[in-house]
């Protein structure tokens, strides 16, 4: 079910535009979804609050609201310096951050639920840390996950990121990469791939995707995406699609 090319917006209700295609759509014509973690399907960007035990947030969330927008150039180094700033953040610390501050955005919970139902793999691929995604895959039921490792030393921040197989940081190109790797594994066209996200690092994979969906997003990710999702929860996405709940708001 590829959709082409752009055409006029075609508001569907307050809040959800859809151009480039017209819905009902099939859900069990896709085969995978794939997710953006930070202000995606969780409501906080996880390095600024991590930045805000050391009294850094307004100078990280400076960068990360950048760097998201894509008015910066490099994001691995703009992560990196990001990170560089938490150094000496205890694990302590970062915990009671997911425990108090980090909740699934509206929605979410409804359609990974719904995506599992219809016979879809989720992924999860995130500019932000393994430290979260993989508390999130296990709370959701996630197929697999792709994000950043911060070091430790003696139970505090090192200030550094540790190296992977794949690369070092997990940056847009990262994500693309990854979402190509799981249709191959997966033996499906990327044209059969759901891609949501809301940062400009998002735009490399959800340009291979068969849909994909900006939700609360950046100027350039709404323009470029299939579904754009401004007001109400993630699971909103299943309007568009034949038999699932029509009465979302």
């Amino acid at each position: 079910m590829p959709i082409e090319s752009m055409k006029a917006a075609n508001q569907i209700a307050t809040g959800l535009v859809v151009q480039g295609f017209k819905a009902p759509l099939v859900l069990r014509d896709f085969k995978l979804i794939a997710f953006d973690m930070d202000s995606t399907l969780i409501n906080i960007e996880c390095v600024d609050e991590i930045a805000d035990i050391v009294g850094r947030k307004k100078e990280v969330a400076a960068i990360t609201e950048a760097a998201m927008r894509g008015e910066i150039g490099d994001y691995k180094e703009s992560l990196r310096q990001r990170v560089a700033l938490l150094k000496g953040v205890s694990e302590t610390a970062i915990e009671r951050i997911y425990q108090e501050r980090l909740q699934l955005n509206p929605g979410a919970a409804e359609l990974v639920a719904a995506c599992k139902k219809g016979g879809l793999k989720v992924l999860l691929v995130s500019g932000g840390f393994t430290y979260f995604t993989d508390r999130l895959s296990a709370r959701l039921g996630i197929d697999c996950t792709r994000a950043n490792v911060l070091e430790f030393q003696n139970g505090l921040l090192t200030g550094r990121m540790l190296d992977q197989p794949w690369g070092d940081i997990c940056d847009g190109d990262e994500k693309r990469r990854m979402l190509l790797e799981t249709c191959a594994l997966l033996g499906i066209s990327p044209k059969q791939a759901i891609t949501v996200g809301d940062g400009a690092n998002d735009l490399p994979m959800m340009r291979e995707a068969g849909l994909s969906v900006a939700f609360h997003a950046k100027p350039a990710v709404r323009q470029a995406a299939h579904v754009c999702i401004d007001a109400g929860g993630l699971d909103r996405l299943l309007m568009l699609f034949a038999g699932c709940d029509q009465s979302l708001t």
